[in-house]
């Protein structure tokens, strides 16, 4: 049975404020709403696939083009936040992102070119999550961060938005309504973020160049460290957002709207369990956490890899993986949250977001790129276990001796964050 860590404090947590959980529910919001537009190629992948002849991979790379570019923009975007601020980055974000999404609604979906085009810049909506940890990690105090950037996770349930609406919207009323609905929800986010979201008070504002602090956070051994177990834990979770659709339609032969809503249920597993990872890492350490998350995803990857009956294995295979990843994703922002200096949160939070990110783009590339020469996902699969299995290997023996170096009395703690 789980014991508490023991690397917290027997004083009664700090109280948070009203406004601290106000932010928290801004942030949440407008990581939704980003994450919402970030997604909207995915559920239309298969139809893309049909209309414009294309080959497995172009489809993969189609749904990671997005993926890749919305990750790799966290890292100087996290470093802007962390000098800048969450009230001047959300609204940027935001309102960068509805050009892309207007574009491919109304013009750039006739060819992969364009289609390719648009994804690129649609990344910018990926980029939101590093606007937001650095933000709420400020507003709560370190006992209750891992709960507080879980409940802000939950924000990526905005791919569920869009698995749910996006395929509907253009049967019903053609291509260009949900990039108009979306394009909408990022103006009216754009407005109320830039009028009611504020930074904590007192907030640690770097002073080094941007050039300077990244190459600082980069020695840092947990960017390092949670860089790896987000790559796995995120990145699993985002290649399953992007590529199911394409997996249940090809290996299953499903209809689109059911692999689409069969996608939707996978994320949403997902995201509630993303904020519980967070709380069980503030009651029981993240390394606990993390170790049983992977030890989920080994086995379910394991026992999906032979394509069993989606009822009930198959089905249970992949909610268990949906749990495990949200849960473990959650787990890794709490040790972010533990290991990072005040200052670095941001740049920290954009290389780790990063490699999370471009764990998701490689998986669909590669998925699609084995069925085109084996006609079987199994390979891909056990390849996902073997990652597994090499992440636990990993938390159990270098995460662990990290935590435990940090084992400091809590004012230290605090004063070092």
């Amino acid at each position: 049975m789980l014991q508490p860590s023991g690397n917290k404090s027997e004083t009664p947590a700090a109280p948070v404020s009203r406004q601290a959980w106000l932010m928290l529910t801004l942030a949440t919001v407008g990581f939704a709403v980003n994450f919402w537009a970030w997604a909207l190629l995915s559920p239309l992948g298969p139809r893309f696939k049909d209309s414009l002849e294309l080959s497995s991979f172009e489809q993969s790379l189609l749904v990671a083009v997005p993926v890749v570019v919305g990750s790799l923009g966290r890292i100087p975007v996290g470093a802007l936040t962390d000098r800048f601020g969450g009230r001047v980055m959300f609204p940027l974000v935001s309102a960068a992102t509805i050009l892309p999404v207007l574009y491919l609604g109304l013009a750039g979906h006739d060819s992969l070119a364009a289609l390719l085009a648009g994804g690129f810049f649609l990344g910018i909506g990926g980029t939101a999550f590093a606007v937001g940890v650095p933000l709420v990690n400020a507003w709560f105090p370190p006992e209750r961060r891992g709960l507080a950037i879980g409940i802000f996770g939950v924000g990526m349930g905005g791919t569920a938005i869009s698995a749910l609406t996006t395929v509907k919207l253009v049967d019903a009323q053609g291509m260009a309504t949900p990039f108009l609905i979306t394009a909408g929800a990022l103006a009216v986010y754009a407005v109320v973020s830039a009028l009611l979201l504020r930074d904590a008070p007192g907030r640690t504002v770097p002073t080094e160049p941007l050039t300077q602090r990244l190459a600082a956070t980069l020695r840092l051994t947990v960017t390092w460290q949670a860089s790896a177990l987000y790559a796995v834990a995120f990145g699993g979770y985002v290649a399953f957002s992007v590529y199911l659709p394409t997996y249940l339609k090809t290996g299953y032969g499903l209809e689109q709207a059911d692999a689409a809503n069969r996608m939707a249920g996978f994320v949403l597993v997902a995201v509630a369990m993303r904020p519980v990872g967070g709380w069980l890492s503030d009651r029981f350490g993240p390394v606990r956490v993390l170790g049983a998350s992977l030890a989920v995803v080994l086995v379910a990857a394991f026992a999906q890899s032979p394509s069993p009956s989606l009822a009930p294995i198959g089905t249970i295979a992949f909610l268990a993986m949906a749990a495990a990843l949200g849960a473990g994703s959650g787990a890794v922002f709490a040790l972010v949250a533990l290991l990072a200096p005040a200052n670095k949160v941001g740049s920290v939070t954009g290389i780790v977001g990063a490699a999370g990110g471009l764990g998701g783009f490689v998986p669909p590339l590669v998925m699609g790129a084995l069925y085109g020469s084996f006609g079987s996902y199994a390979v891909g699969l056990l390849l996902l276990a073997g990652v597994a299995a090499a992440a636990l290997a990993f938390t159990s023996t270098g995460v662990r001796h990290a935590v435990a170096r940090r084992r400091v009395p809590p004012t230290a703690v605090s004063a070092g964050r």
